[in-house]
This record gives structure tokens, sequence and C-alpha cells, in this order.
């Protein structure tokens, strides 16, 4: 393959990919990429990243090229030196989710546990697209999200005395309050994940009956576990009632605002249940569900790799640069870093890639320039700059931009 550019631009226009997964909402992504909206479909993920699943096409002067392959050209040169013997590819995945059914609980491996997983699968003969395959590739997924709207998420286990409380608030759960008391998180999340879908039936069935009345008429708190299990029940036409309703009972209910953010980390259990997120995260498919899913569910290794421990959620505000018009999201994580970049006329963003960076611009329009190269970036548009870039961003009206690097 030659060379796909004809001169050394450092700026290119580069497009994603949109997922149609049945949880997503109707309108949001196609508006923001103009993309039209087909009736009855949901549009859930818009990927910007090198991930096989669905790579983004970066535009060249000799047409436009998977991000692959594109990287491929030069890995050194595009991913900077570092990254380039670090991690030898693009390590994250940079997405927009719109989330109007709740996702599946879930947990994410760490990296040791990932290559162990990984190993066996392989070792076992089951095929990377299984559904019942665990361990997708050998690489961790921690993941950071900020809200563009206002945010309904499940993060971790409560606090022991909030879900003592619970439990004892929840008259069809507080035969498990002894459970929690001498076991402890793992032993009450064992319990409940170990029942037969007879004994879950038996269990939730009167929890049912009496709160999805109340969430029809409107009755219940959205801060309430109540609401978030009726609203995952509510036109159902099983009879099986899913076990993750026990999550919502154990875990704390997030509410972000827009411009709120916050990491998972590998083993903490997290689902999102409503609203707009921006979402980066280490470039993996590694996800261990634990409910609220018609998907594989694999007790054993779930519990191996879920921090059995009360959270006390981390809502990050961000580090502010005003003068560069600038927030930055800062996590223990290597692989990425998620930055929100704010203009008005009278400001200038300055800044110099450590690696390829991937700009996305939520709203208003810009100006990308580097040297004598500038590109235009518009709502729904995205830009890939390539590593050791010094570039500015203007605007003459107003812009909102996302941006995905690798922090230094």
């Amino acid at each position: 393959m030659g060379n796909l550019d004809t001169k050394d631009n450092r700026l290119f226009r580069i497009e994603g990919q949109v997922q149609n997964y049945d949880w997503g909402g109707e309108s949001f992504i196609p508006n923001l990429v103009s993309q039209p909206i087909v009736p009855n479909t949901t549009y859930a993920e818009y990927w910007l990243g090198a991930h096989l699943k669905a790579p983004s096409k970066v535009i060249t002067d000799k047409g436009s090229v998977s991000l692959e392959q594109f990287l491929d050209q030069n890995r050194t040169e595009n991913l900077g030196a570092e990254v380039a013997t670090d991690f030898g590819k693009l390590p994250y995945l940079f997405k927009v989710l719109d989330v109007s059914k709740m996702l599946s609980i879930q947990v994410h491996p760490s990296i040791a546990a990932a290559k162990i997983g990984y190993k066996k699968e392989n070792e076992q003969g089951i095929p990377l697209t299984a559904s019942n395959r665990n361990f997708k590739d050998e690489n961790h997924k921690p993941e950071i999200m900020v809200a563009l709207t206002d945010f309904w998420l499940l993060h971790g286990f409560l606090e022991q005395e909030k879900l003592v409380k619970n439990l004892k608030e929840t008259v069809e759960l507080s035969f498990l309050l002894n459970t929690f008391l001498e076991e402890g998180y793992l032993g009450l999340y064992k319990k409940v994940m170990e029942y037969s879908q007879e004994e879950v039936n038996t269990i939730l069935r009167p929890l049912v009956k009496r709160i999805l009345p109340k969430y029809r008429k409107n009755e219940l708190a959205k801060s309430s576990p109540a609401f978030w299990a009726a609203k995952s029940l509510n036109n159902k036409d099983t009879e099986d009632i899913d076990k993750g309703i026990f999550s919502i009972y154990f875990f704390n209910i997030l509410n972000l605002s827009r411009g709120e953010a916050i990491f998972q980390d590998a083993g903490v259990p997290h689902a999102y249940l409503e609203g707009v997120n921006m979402e980066l995260m280490a470039n993996s498919d590694n996800v261990l569900r634990a409910g609220l899913t018609s998907k594989h569910i694999d007790v054993a290794e779930l519990i191996k790799n879920t921090k059995f421990e009360e959270t006390i959620p981390n809502i990050l505000l961000g580090d502010e640069n005003k003068a560069n018009g600038e927030v930055v999201f800062k996590t223990k994580a290597k692989d990425f870093e998620l930055s929100k970049i704010e203009l008005t006329k009278t400001v200038t963003h300055t800044a110099t890639s450590n690696s390829v960076e991937i700009l996305m611009a939520l709203k208003g329009a810009a100006t990308v320039t580097q040297n004598n190269e500038s590109i235009s970036l518009d709502k729904g548009q995205s830009v890939l700059i390539k590593a050791n870039t010094t570039y500015q961003i203007t605007t003459t009206s107003e812009v909102e931009i996302y941006k995905a690097s690798v922090p230094k």
C-alpha cells in the first residue's frame, strides 16, 4: 500500500460509525451527525476509533481508508513513539451514547484477568463471536463518561448503612438483611446471582406487583430503586423476572447533570439507565454481564471480576484552563484522556498532540489550524490530529468540542 496522502497533512476529517442497538434513542445521534432518521430504528452509539467491530474512516487526498490502515502507514509518526511502543495501536475508543432503555448491568475485567480469560476461552475453542464468549480481547476497559443531558446510572455498591436501609424498607427483600450483615457484599451478591430463575420469580413477583402500578401512575421518585426496577419491567411480556432487579436495590443510583463526569474502573459494577453522554474508554469489548439483559451471564466469572466493596461516587467536574477554553477530566487511566473545549471568538485553544487526537464538535463551528493547513469543524463532524502536532482552534461565534487524547 502506497502513501495515502499526497502531502504531509497532519489534520484529517474522520467519520465514525453508528450502532443501532435496541436500547438507543430515535433521533439524537442521527441529528448530531446529519444522517436521515429511519422510522422504527434506534440509534444507540456513534463510534470513533480503530476497533475492528466498527472502524472509523479517515478521509485523505486519495480517498477514504479505515483508521487502522491509516495508522499502519507509519505507527511511530501517527501515534507518537511512546504510544506506539507502549500500546502498538490506538489505545482508546471514543463514543456518543443515547440511552433510551437501560443497558445491562456490567463489570469490566482488569488487564491481568482479561489475558487469563482470553487465553482460557481460546484454549476451550470458543469462537470470538460466540454468544457465551466473555473475553473478546486481552485488554481492560476502564471508561469515563461526561453527561450531555441529565443522565442516570447505577455505579458500584451502596455504602453499608444505605444498603441496609434499602433492604429494611423493601419488604420483599428484607429477608436478605441477615445474609448481608453476616456475609457482606460478596455473600449477598453471590446468593442472589446463583438463584434459579424459578427462585427469582418467586421472590420478585410480589415486588413487581407492588411497584409496577405505582410506576404507571407516576407515583415513584426517579431517585428510588423502585422506579428503575419498574421501568425495566414495564412492557415486558415474559413471565420470567430479570435477576438484575436485585442489583438496582444494591447499587448507587446516580443522577449527573450536563458537564459532570464519572470514571468506571475495572471491577466496578455499573449500568447506564437514561440520557445522552460522551464516553471514552480503553479499546476493548470485554464485558461481564450481571442482569437487565437477554445476553449471556457467567456468574462465576462475574463474581471473580467484581469489587465487593462500598463505592462512594466521585463525580468529576474536571480541571479548567479558562485561557485555553478547556476542561480536562483526569483519571488514573493511561490509555485515554477526555476533555471539553468551549470557545467564543475571543478565546483561542492552542495545544500540541501527544498521540493521535480525535476532536468532535457537539455544537457550533470552528476551524482547526496547524502551520499552513486548516480544516473546518461543524456540529457532528470530527477531526483527527497526528501525534506531535501544534495546532490552534478558533471560532467566529461559539463552539463546544470534545477531545479524545492520550495523557502525557
